[in-house]
């Protein structure tokens, strides 16, 4: 089986966030980036499907600048067997369909059995990427995976629902699987990994440049305030009063 994991470097969630001059974007030059954490328990996943079939391929794919290679190699390392690195210029894309374009038009030509991905990105947390890929690769799709049962024969998932719901699927022979994590735990890279993962290959491609549909307007940080309300005596009103703010304010039902 020939499995594509999508990865993606984002900031660290240790670093200090200062906001850019055009309100757009987080300033990134004293920033430390990292593996997008949801993306390791996808990296995961795809080496236990490959260990329990006995053969197959992981590949390593993110789009980002040069300094994206970074989160492949740690991939590799972990037990990948080549990269993909869909190298960008100038603005970072943020837009999940055209990055979604973009992988496709790189991966396209590979005919990949698997494709998986984190459930979301830590930075804009939009969660779309990984089904969109699945989308115009016309292959299934299942969202939310805590669990999966692949053979050469069958794809099935178990997805989380609401309420503590499960619901296990059946998927078609090529599917894209949105990874949820805690579904596994993900091993660290050996000391043997991190020299090997230095002779594999990554391939480089550009990624394409297009119209966008969607943009972040603006980036800020949330103003907090704090209000004190003394409610009325009255038990009837202080009831009511007490339900209103749960509904309006607090919108917890």
């Amino acid at each position: 089986m020939k499995i594509a994991v999508l990865v993606k470097q984002v900031i660290g969630s240790e670093s200090a966030l200062e906001i850019t001059d055009s309100n757009n974007w987080v300033k990134e030059d004293n920033a430390s980036f990292v593996m997008n954490p949801p993306d390791n328990y996808a990296i995961e996943e795809a080496l236990i499907i490959k260990e329990k079939l006995g053969e197959g391929e992981v590949v390593i794919i993110s789009q980002g600048p040069a300094r994206a290679q970074k989160v492949i190699r740690e991939g590799l390392a972990k037990g990948a067997d080549r990269g993909i690195h869909i190298e960008e210029g100038g603005q970072i894309e943020t837009d999940p369909l055209s990055i979604a374009k973009s992988i496709v038009s790189a991966i396209k030509e590979e005919h990949f059995d698997l494709v998986l991905s984190g459930l979301q990105s830590d930075d804009t947390g939009m969660g779309q990427t990984g089904v969109l890929v699945g989308e115009l690769l016309n292959m299934s799709v299942a969202t939310l995976a805590i669990e999966t049962d692949i053979d050469k024969g069958k794809i099935r998932v178990k997805r989380e629902l609401e309420s503590g719901w499960f619901q296990w699927v059946t998927l078609g022979s090529s599917a894209s699987i949105t990874i949820q994590s805690g579904i596994n735990q993900p091993r660290y890279p050996s000391l043997k990994g991190i020299m090997g993962a230095k002779k594999k290959e990554i391939k480089v491609v550009q990624s394409l440049s297009m119209d966008n549909k969607q943009s972040i307007d603006k980036v800020f940080v949330p103003q907090v305030s704090k209000e004190t309300e003394i409610i009325d005596t009255d038990i009837n009103l202080a009831v009511d009063r007490i339900v209103e703010i749960l509904k309006t304010e607090v919108k917890v039902f």
